[in-house]
Order: structure tokens, then C-alpha cells, then sequence
């Protein structure tokens, strides 16, 4: 487990509601085993199955989106519902005009004095990567209510 996911499973406890306790007991361990793994004691570590079953209970994505992101990709959730279909498309382009307005605005800032600096261009590349995480969205959306056989290939 590198330290980015243990950042996911840290982030997973705290949403679940009763925090550590709750979480340690879901998984059949003790508080103090489940924060010795998280917190990497001794070489210990959580695993795979656990973190897949953090992220059920805290209803998050947060070790799908840091596996895809370790992995050079992105995590992309379809929706259960497609009722609103029109209205979620709409969103997913609101959002993306959103963030490229962002983007915008942080590289123009960056490249004024000539040069985007170390933190300059971490700021920049979490914008693009959530760009693109809106962008997979979008076409995964579109792709769902629009091709036959939901968009599977």
C-alpha cells in the first residue's frame, strides 16, 4: 500500500459514520488492529478486500479513484438512475465548462512571469486531472443513455 491510498483508507474511516470503531468492527478486527494497518505499523497494511469494503460502507470512491490515479487513469462512477438523463448531461457539460474556466484562469496566472513553478504545476495538473475525470463522465453518461446495449461494447 503506497502512502496515496493509505491517504484513501484514512479518508474512508472518517466517513464512516462511528469512525474507526465502526469501521474496525464491519471488517471483524480491532480499532487498534484496523489503525495499525492503516497507518502502515510494523509493515502491516490493509488489504485490497478491506479497502474495497471501506469504500462500500463509507460510500465513497475515495480507493477506486486513488487505484485508477496510480494507475494513470481515472475512476469514472456511472449513474444507477437514468430518469433525469437530459438533466445529468447537462450538469456533467456545466461542470466541465466550470473547471475549463479554472484552468484557464490558474495557467494564465502560472505563465505570467514566464515559468510554472513546482507548485504551479501540481495545481495544474490536479485541475486537468479532474477535467478529465469530467470528461470520462460525461462520455460514459452519453454512451450509457445513448447507445444500444447501454454502451457496452
Amino acid at each position: 500500500m503506497t502512502k496515496d491510498s493509505r491517504s484513501a483508507v484514512l479518508k474512508m474511516i472518517g466517513e464512516v459514520n462511528g469512525g474507526m470503531t465502526v469501521a474496525a468492527a464491519f471488517l471483524g478486527m480491532t480499532p487498534a488492529a484496523l489503525h495499525n494497518r492503516a497507518y502502515l505499523v510494523k509493515g502491516q497494511a490493509v488489504r485490497t478486500e478491506h479497502a474495497l469494503a471501506l469504500q462500500a460502507l463509507s460510500g465513497t470512491t475515495h480507493f477506486a479513484d486513488e487505484v485508477a490515479l496510480a494507475s494513470g487513469g481515472i475512476f469514472v462512477k456511472l449513474p444507477d438512475d437514468l430518469e433525469c438523463a437530459d438533466d445529468m448531461l447537462q450538469a456533467k457539460f456545466h461542470e466541465l465548462y466550470t473547471r475549463l474556466g479554472k484552468f484557464s484562469e490558474r495557467y494564465a496566472k502560472a505563465t505570467e512571469d514566464g515559468e510554472i513553478d513546482a507548485v504551479e504545476r501540481v495545481d495544474l495538473q490536479k485541475l486537468a486531472h479532474a477535467m478529465h475525470k469530467t470528461i470520462g463522465e460525461l462520455l460514459a453518461l452519453s454512451f450509457r443513455i445513448y447507445c444500444r446495449n447501454g454502451g457496452e461494447q
